[in-house]
């Protein structure tokens, strides 16, 4: 597994053994790069100079990714010890430890941000329903901005619904399915 573009393109990544850790495979997030940059609602300014929360991290990959492609700041949560070992030992691997903040906490029991994140990737156990409980608990500790994009991945056949929540795209990869979302509100930079 490797970072696909950007400053550390080709940067390997380490994932933990067992069958705990799901990371995001490299297509995978090379087709989720390419929507964020070129669809209608998108763009290079949904990843450049944002800050991004990564929750249920694992490996980190898609936090990483957007850092490589310039994102400002990433912070992830991740709780499984053998996946923050990872997450630690990439972002190290990668150089990226100014720009990254590593909270050993659940996504579902987040402590309270202190600024919102613009870009949002969510990446649970699937199955478990996990989404929503995560979603509202994150936008009520303040970690999702007016008009963050938030990037769920999802197993085939859960169902994505979350009120408030503009749904943008949903694109299937094998046994997973992203959605990307546009949260309440409009971004500062939008001038509404």
């Amino acid at each position: 597994m490797r970072i696909i573009a950007g400053r550390n393109r080709g940067r390997v990544l380490r994932a933990p053994d067992g069958a705990a850790t799901r990371p995001t495979a490299e297509r995978v997030r090379q087709a989720l790069f390419d929507m964020l940059w070129h669809a209608p609602w998108g763009g290079r300014t949904v990843v450049q100079d944002q800050l991004v929360l990564d929750a249920f991290a694992g490996t980190g990959a898609l936090g990483l990714e957007a850092l490589s492609r310039g994102a400002t700041h990433a912070t992830f949560f991740e709780i499984d010890r053998p996946a923050l070992s990872a997450l630690r030992a990439n972002i190290a691997a990668c150089k990226e430890e100014p720009r990254s903040a590593v909270i050993a906490a659940d996504a579902t029991r987040p402590p309270r941000a202190r600024v919102g994140c613009g870009l949002v990737f969510l990446d649970p156990p699937y199955g478990e329903g996990l989404v929503p409980k995560a979603v509202n608990r994150l936008d009520a500790a303040g970690w999702i901005a007016p008009g963050a994009l938030l990037v769920v991945e999802t197993g085939l056949e859960e169902a994505m619904d979350l009120p408030g929540f503009a749904p943008l795209a949903s694109r299937s990869h094998g046994a997973a399915t992203l959605h990307v979302l546009r949260a309440p509100g409009v971004r500062a930079e939008d001038g509404q």
